[in-house]
């Protein structure tokens, strides 16, 4: 279950209808809920900064993917990209997420 913030609309579409059209096909439920609650919580308010621009919907998009695969795949991204996603999904709660062991925790656990 996916828990998130009180996402903004776009204009021209609820916040239930605008993030829909991004799932990809292969997207699990529980990845895709995870992705939605970001997308959602980081869209502009409504009546507030307006529309997303194609720009900043391919940016917001790219971060979301790069949340979700840390999150559920385990993938590493740079310390910035991660502090800023991060910080893009405060308050969003994913329950049973994935634990993942860098290699970094295995050699330093092999040389104790």
């Amino acid at each position: 279950m996916v828990r998130g913030g009180d996402g903004g609309e776009a204009e021209g579409s609820g916040p239930t209808e605008f993030p829909e059209q991004f799932r990809s096909y292969s997207e699990s439920e529980k990845h895709w809920q995870a992705r939605r609650a970001f997308l959602l919580q980081n869209m502009p308010a409504a009546g507030g900064e307006g529309p997303l621009s194609p720009l900043h919907t391919d940016q917001l998009l790219s971060l979301s993917m790069v949340w979700a695969n840390h999150l559920f795949l385990g993938c590493s991204y740079s310390k910035d990209l991660l502090d800023k996603v991060t910080e893009m999904a405060e308050g969003i709660e994913v329950e049973d997420v994935p634990h993942f062991t860098t290699r970094d925790e295995i050699m330093k656990k092999n040389q104790q």
